[in-house]
């Protein structure tokens, strides 16, 4: 099981601070929520963590069955699925997993069984065909988190996977999301819906660059006093003003 560590990171961007000294822990075999506005530092703190970004300072700790250990022995075990989705909008969602069956050279006896599995927990089988471009935009999302699955990784790290999808399809997603907590997979999840956040294991909650609480969804809304995370933030905006 893998788990990830930051401590003390910190990274500008120009002469804004992306982050601020961000220590926060992201368990194994749970599923982690990283909440915030726009410009919280959701991002950068995902592209630190995955290795995509240098900090200026502090270091990230990753952890496989309790040991430290570098982030080569890591990385092909974590699977990332960007903000902006780039896949290809005239292949086709099986052809999509095609190509990265052979990006990750997968044999076809581990693919086959694996992709099967895939489009019926996506509810895609009977849009295997369908061009990428025409998926709806809950599909076009599925489609993303199936060919980042498909290398079976411990850790699955998702940036705003469903802004911009509609209630239903953003419902599936976070179904499909629990599953993988069954198999001890680390997910992380960047989102801006106050509403989602509630739906973690954890919450991790960030705002210009620096983080403002973390635990269990209840446990910290109850320290704040606040019924929602909604409530939380707008407190927050407030004061700020």
């Amino acid at each position: 099981m893998v788990s990830i560590r930051a401590e003390s990171l910190v990274k500008k961007m120009g002469h804004v601070a992306a982050l601020a000294q961000v220590t926060t822990d992201f368990e194994g075999g749970m599923l982690h929520g990283l909440i915030g506005p726009d410009g919280a530092g959701k991002t950068t703190l995902i592209r630190t963590i995955m290795g995509l970004l240098r900090p200026d300072a502090g270091k990230v700790v990753y952890l496989l069955d309790g040991r430290d250990v570098p982030l080569g022995l890591v990385r092909p075990r974590m699977a990332y699925m960007p903000q902006r989705q780039s896949l290809y909008p005239d292949l086709s969602s099986l052809e999509h997993l095609e190509f990265f069956r052979d990006l990750y050279e997968i044999p076809m006896e581990i693919y086959m069984p694996r992709r099967d599995k895939l489009l019926h927990l996506t509810r895609l089988e009977d849009f295997k065909d369908r061009p990428a471009g025409k998926l709806s935009g809950g599909m076009y999302k599925k489609l993303g988190l199936m060919c980042a699955l498909l290398q079976s990784p411990t850790v699955v790290i998702l940036d705003e996977p469903t802004n911009g999808v509609d209630p239903i399809s953003r419902r599936e997603f976070w179904e499909l999301l629990y599953g993988l907590i069954g198999e001890g997979i680390l997910v992380v999840v960047s989102t801006a819906y106050m509403d989602e956040a509630e739906r973690c294991g954890k919450v991790h909650l960030m705002e210009a660059g620096r983080m403002l609480a973390e635990g269990e969804p209840r446990a910290v809304l109850e320290g704040a006093s606040a019924e929602s995370f909604e409530e939380y933030f707008l407190r927050r905006a407030e004061v700020s003003t």
